[in-house]
């Protein structure tokens, strides 16, 4: 009789649930990651020298169909020592390693998780300081719940750069159908996937190519009037500051004009014009939520509005930034946020206070008037974290409350109030609507608004007459 039990993992558990709960996009994301935290890790042996972009010629390439995925890289390889003590565990045994680097993994599982969600066999080639090794994982290491080590082989790789590359083969077969171009449009989906969550790091440098095309940036710009500083204008709401130590950087404001009556209409009936409306957090340069429009970002609650399509020109970027990653109110999968991060909860409040500005501006300038579409015609856009730079000193104010920093609030102006404009909104049959439209116009197909326009229009004429 034995004395003791066993308490020895299974490889299925991790298999199987560390997948469950990741899609694939994410999945491969997770390996994008790894890529640009080894920038991370070069660029502080090797300082670069235009601190607006880091990453200035590194890249990641992806290139996957029904037989296999391949990710690489130049951003430094994996060190010989590293990966015989710690890359390929299930888990970050050492929590201070990369202490000093702003990264957002905290684990040590997006590669091995990343590679078991897409397939059963894969090679790890690295290169660092020109030597290589390469680490191959089969189908029959994967299923021997007795074996948790890996062979290691030297190899002489001749990169033209240090960097690593990981193939993945004997796919899932639902991955297979997912990475085949004739049956899914999984890779555009992704390729705008990685627009959306990597735009910073392209614009600071950094080039992805997915299936040989490269990805191209997309930051959004806010609207900002220079008569703002000292007067009434439109201009974003900013904060900048320290909480909890993590840094933070917020603006919101307009990042197009108010929306049109069409625009109203057509939101309604479910036609998208908010595409870059809402609230996008970056964690240590990664997007972890894009655009989002409900209470997770403070719509819909504390005296703040839902969302609707009267603030489809309202957008807001929160950056956190730490070189703890344990710090940053982000979930396991890098793609989320954590609700209940005392730090997050903190800057949620500044969050709504900034959109209170904003929502209570649109409503005062509902009616499109000339005077609304001249205070339009003034203002610039410029991307959203570098109007900062813009505001001097003296209009800064200091946020007393126990977090500080400090914010800068607009003047936003009110329209004249002399006689007002005011809508009227109701709802007929589109067959009737078509019938008037055809007895003012000869055009059945005009829109609603200008038909109800022409409609007041008439009627006003003869009781004024």
């Amino acid at each position: 009789m034995a004395n003791t039990v066993s308490a020895f993992p299974a490889k299925r558990f991790f298999v199987e649930m560390l997948t469950r709960d990741i899609e694939l996009q994410d999945a491969i994301l997770d390996m994008l990651d790894n890529c640009v935290d080894g920038a991370l890790r070069q660029n502080q042996v090797n300082v670069p020298q235009n601190i607006e972009r880091p990453y200035e010629g590194r890249f990641a390439h992806i290139d996957f169909n029904k037989d296999g995925l391949t990710i690489t890289d130049n951003c430094g390889g994996i060190p010989r020592d590293l990966a015989e003590s710690y890359a390929f565990r299930m888990g970050r045994p050492d929590k201070e390693r990369d202490a000093q680097i702003p990264t957002v993994g905290m684990y040590g599982i997006g590669m091995k998780r990343a590679i078991f969600k897409i397939g059963k066999a894969s090679t790890v080639s690295s290169q660092h300081n020109g030597a290589g090794f390469a680490v191959e994982i089969d189908s029959a290491w994967m299923e021997d719940d007795q074996n948790w080590t890996l062979p290691i082989i030297e190899r002489q790789l001749n990169f033209a750069a240090n960097g690593t590359c990981i193939t993945v083969t004997s796919l899932h077969d639902q991955i297979s159908h997912l990475f085949s171009a004739d049956k899914t449009d999984f890779e555009e989906t992704f390729r705008k996937s990685v627009t959306s969550n990597y735009s910073l790091i392209i614009e600071k440098g950094f080039s992805v190519v997915v299936n040989g095309r490269e990805i191209e940036s997309k930051m959004i710009g806010l609207m900002f009037d220079p008569e703002t500083i000292g007067g009434e204008g439109i201009a974003p709401y900013l904060y900048q500051g320290n909480v909890n130590g993590v840094e933070v950087n917020l603006a919101i404001g307009l990042y197009r004009d108010l929306p049109s009556e069409e625009e109203n209409e057509e939101e309604i009936l479910g036609r998208n014009h908010k595409e870059n409306a809402g609230w996008t957090v970056i964690c240590n340069d990664r997007v972890v939520v894009y655009c989002d429009k409900t209470r997770l970002t403070g719509w819909g609650e504390a005296g703040v509005p839902n969302y609707h399509s009267q603030f489809i020109a309202i957008s807001g970027t929160v950056v956190f930034k730490s070189n703890d990653a344990t710090q940053l109110p982000v979930t396991t999968t890098k793609r989320g946020i954590d609700g209940n991060s005392e730090t997050y909860l903190i800057v949620k409040d500044i969050m709504r206070d900034g959109l209170r500005h904003f929502t209570s501006f649109t409503n005062k300038w509902k009616s499109h008037t000339p005077e609304r579409k001249e205070l339009q015609g003034k203002s610039l856009s410029i991307e959203a974290l570098k109007i900062s730079s813009s505001i001097p000193e003296a209009s800064w104010s200091v946020v007393r409350k126990d977090f500080g920093g400090r914010r800068f609030v607009p003047a936003l102006p009110s329209p004249t109030v002399e006689n007002p404009e005011k809508q009227i909104r109701f709802s007929k049959r589109l067959s009737d609507i078509e019938v008037v439209a055809e007895f003012l116009f000869d055009d059945k197909k005009k829109s609603p608004g200008d038909v109800g326009e022409a409609c007041f229009d008439t009627i006003f004429k003869r009781a004024t007459k």
